[in-house]
């Protein structure tokens, strides 16, 4: 695949992690194959771990697939989704 199919860039903001991630995981499973990089950032230390987190994800597919996955992730309460395209 080349870049140009993988040019969208997401962030993903859970602002309650407990309450959403069971969702918010669900939904990336489900997208999967359309998934090319994850990384997922959040405060933690031995004792504590902040109940909010950032997810980034490069995605490779349709724009009318990637669209999808953000708006099932904009529908999750205490979820926010921002996305960008690579032009390059």
């Amino acid at each position: 695949m080349s870049m140009a199919n993988c040019s969208k860039i997401m962030a993903i903001l859970q602002e309650n992690r407990v309450d959403t991630a069971p969702k918010v995981q669900e939904l990336l499973t489900k997208y999967g194959c359309h998934i090319r990089l994850r990384l997922g950032l959040h405060e933690a230390a031995v004792d504590s771990c902040s109940n909010s987190g950032l997810i980034l994800l490069q995605l490779c597919g349709d724009q009318a697939t990637t669209s999808e996955l953000e708006e099932k992730l904009s529908a999750v309460p205490h979820v926010k989704v921002k996305s960008m395209m690579l032009d390059f």
